[in-house]
């Protein structure tokens, strides 16, 4: 066996190390398993940013720090406002008068997973910054193009209900992001059980440690790619996008990026099961999170709260699922 075909990681293994990344997770996070299997499905993906978009005080930043003690990887933490410069995300050349040149500073960007926190507080100007970043993997700076580290993840949160002072992300950077979910509030037992698990550790802080290594979570992503998707499914996956884009309440409909998303999504749940080929529920699972940010809805429906959602889950219904061979 040669050193490459030892590396290769099995289906397998893959789930294993799933199961200890949620339960780890799990250790600060309550009764969330579905959000995080889904952002862990994101992140077994190429470009797997994450959106998460709701009211404040329901763990999202602890989300994203939880999972990145879990990976072992770095984490950084912007916190969005008007007056962030595009400058204070990507860094820049400082003139060291030590040295008596410019030298390179590196912004927070420059990490594996990067928290853009409130991100629709930032002006258009500072959000653009991180265009590039998560699509190309590289940052711009005074005509040096800079690679960022492997994995590099962007985790955004945005507030849904409060708009005075923030910029809309447009539909360009919405579309970057592979995944938006909502958290949601917890139960009443798992709200109880917040209370109980704050009181037993006498303390804010959650001690989480690393289950695998960085280089396992790439192996991981290798794997996913040689996960089997039949002809079968992906004609199913082009049904779904193509339905958005002829539906008379969708004035804008997905793009091929949201069939890329979706596919990506598909084979990553599969790995997180343990199954090296796509079922049609492994789709249908991740439709609403990859596709709902991806269009625009009629004006008429821009006061509804749940539309897009609720179109979404039309189209689902109106498309037939293929049959898998026995």
């Amino acid at each position: 066996m040669t050193e490459s075909q030892s590396n290769i990681m099995t289906s397998e293994q893959a789930a294993k190390n799933a199961d200890l990344i949620i339960a780890e997770v799990e250790k600060a996070v309550i009764g969330k398993h579905g959000t995080l299997v889904k952002m862990l499905a994101a992140f077994l993906c190429s470009g797997g940013h994450v959106l998460l978009e709701d009211v404040p005080g329901l763990a999202k930043t602890l989300i994203a720090s939880s999972f990145a003690r879990a990976l072992g990887l770095d984490f950084k933490r912007i916190q969005f406002t008007p007056d962030l410069l595009p400058g204070d995300i990507t860094g820049g050349f400082i003139f060291d008068t030590r040295q008596n040149q410019f030298v390179l500073r590196k912004g927070p960007v420059f990490s594996n997973i990067l928290l853009a926190d409130e991100i629709n507080r930032a002006s258009p100007k500072t959000q653009s910054a991180l265009l590039e970043a998560m699509q190309e993997r590289q940052v711009s700076l005074e005509g040096e193009t800079l690679q960022l580290p492997e994995p590099f993840i962007v985790i955004a949160t945005q507030n849904p209900i409060e708009y005075e002072g923030t910029f809309a992300l447009p539909e360009a950077q919405l579309d970057r992001f592979l995944i938006r979910l909502s958290v949601g509030y917890p139960s009443l037992e798992e709200e109880k059980e917040i209370l109980e698990r704050r009181s037993d550790r006498k303390q804010d802080t959650f001690d989480l440690n690393p289950v695998i290594k960085p280089q396992d979570l790439l192996q991981m992503r290798q794997l996913v790619e040689n996960i089997y998707i039949s002809p079968d499914i992906q004609d199913y996956i082009v049904q779904l996008v193509a339905n958005t884009r002829h539906h008379r309440q969708i004035d804008l409909g997905v793009s091929p990026r949201g069939s890329l998303a979706l596919l990506k999504l598909s084979r990553a749940a599969a790995a997180i099961q343990g199954r090296n080929y796509v079922i049609p529920d492994d789709v249908k699972s991740y439709v609403e999170c990859s596709l709902c940010h991806r269009i625009i809805l009629n004006p008429n429906l821009w006061g509804s709260k749940n539309a897009a959602h609720d179109l979404i889950g039309q189209i689902i219904q109106a498309i037939p699922v293929p049959v898998m061979p026995e």
